[in-house]
């Protein structure tokens, strides 16, 4: 199944694009599952039906489904409860009942993923389409899953499991209760799914879709979210330029300024991202498939290359190996890295990512680093001690 997530900033119509997208699939007779992270029944809206926790049936072929964030919490803390009965009822403790309980911070987040990994596995439909939230919480969103999982290996490392039998003893010798079963078996399960939900974003038919209103501020945001999305190896699909204005009849009219400064921009987008979509401003907010269908936002791109990261072999030539890393829009000022044992940390702009590094990789040491045409290029030079040695 094909899964093209959309994103742009705030208020520039993602939710409407990510709609007339799902819509003209569903027209050319693909099986579409629209899933919105809104919070409020946006696409209901924009799609003229109402959407919500159960999936509806927009068209045929069209399905939208807006997860209902605070009740999957409600679900997962039972379930820990009960799954923690035993510690809870040592403690004293008091159970929750799930009519008080209010999401957590991150809590929406967590449904989302879920909601997406369900999506993703399921036979019954053939593209996935992703309304994301505004790009910043786009993009936490999807760092989530890799850094959760780190963090679990880090604080639970799973080879500790096979010492169940010495854990009475270690208790007793460090004076402290090690941890129980069910704590590592809540982390392998948690394991498990977040593995899922990464092997969804890590997928080769996995895209994403920019939106932005053509000016100063979304030529600013599409240079941060696609040096994020870099970041995190996740390609770009295509760039739409949203409520574009028409050009025709603004000499000397109050639009002269804003056509004027679109045109500036969308320029200035043709040749920074190639070919751009354009969805015209229809004097109102889009409702209804006559509006989504005027907008003629086309269906997502059969294939979109993927966005590898090649490590390249020039111990021949220059006695390293090098790793082309992507990242259009980075600049060197901005740029940081560190070799943190088999890691690699990189910071770039807002973002940040611990990325593993290669088997190759791990047998050498860092050489250098460079940003050369949108791309940062790591030397790597083998460590004698540790690289194979031929006779």
């Amino acid at each position: 199944m094909r899964t093209l997530m959309i994103t742009g900033p705030g208020g520039s119509g993602r939710t409407t694009i990510a709609a007339a997208t799902a819509l003209t699939a569903a027209r050319e007779g693909t099986r579409t599952l629209l899933l919105s992270t809104d919070r409020t029944d946006t696409p209901g809206a924009v799609l003229g039906t109402p959407t919500g926790p159960t999936p509806t049936r927009v068209t045929p072929h069209l399905t939208a489904w807006r997860p209902d964030a605070p009740a999957a919490f409600r679900e997962d803390l039972t379930a820990f409860q009960d799954r923690a009965a035993g510690v809870l009822d040592l403690l004293g403790a008091s159970r929750l009942d799930p009519e008080e309980v209010t999401p957590l911070p991150g809590a929406e987040e967590l449904a989302v993923l879920r909601a997406l990994r369900a999506a993703a596995l399921s036979d019954a439909h053939d593209l996935l389409v992703v309304d994301l939230p505004p790009t910043p919480q786009a993009l936490a969103l999807l760092a989530l899953p890799e850094e959760l999982r780190r963090y679990l290996r880090r604080l639970l490392p799973p080879e500790r499991q096979a010492a169940r039998a010495l854990r009475p003893v270690l208790g007793r010798l460090a004076g402290v209760p090690m941890p129980a079963d069910w704590l590592y078996e809540t982390a392998a399960r948690w394991d498990v799914e977040l593995a899922a939900v990464e092997a969804v974003l890590g997928d080769r038919n996995t895209a994403v879709r920019l939106v932005a209103e053509p000016g100063p501020a979304g030529t600013d945001a599409l240079r941060t979210a696609r040096l994020g999305l870099a970041l995190r190896a996740l390609p770009v699909e295509s760039v739409v330029a949203n409520r574009v204005l028409p050009e025709e009849d603004t000499p000397g009219s109050w639009l002269a300024g804003p056509v004027a400064q679109q045109r500036k921009a969308l320029d200035a987008w043709r040749e920074e991202y190639g070919d751009l979509l354009t969805a015209p401003h229809l004097g109102h907010d889009p409702s209804g498939a006559d509006d989504l269908t005027a907008l003629a936002v086309p269906a997502p791109a059969a294939d979109t290359p993927p966005a590898d990261w090649p490590v390249v072999d020039r111990i021949a030539e220059d006695g390293v190996l090098v790793w082309h890393i992507p990242l259009p829009g980075a600049v060197r000022e901005d740029l940081d890295l560190v070799r943190r044992g088999d890691e690699l940390v990189i910071a770039a702009g807002p973002g940040r990512r611990v990325v593993p590094l290669p088997s190759a990789l791990r047998r050498c040491t860092v050489d250098g680093a460079g940003l050369r045409e949108g791309e940062l290029r790591v030397r790597f030079a083998p460590d004698p001690d540790l690289w194979p040695r031929t006779r």
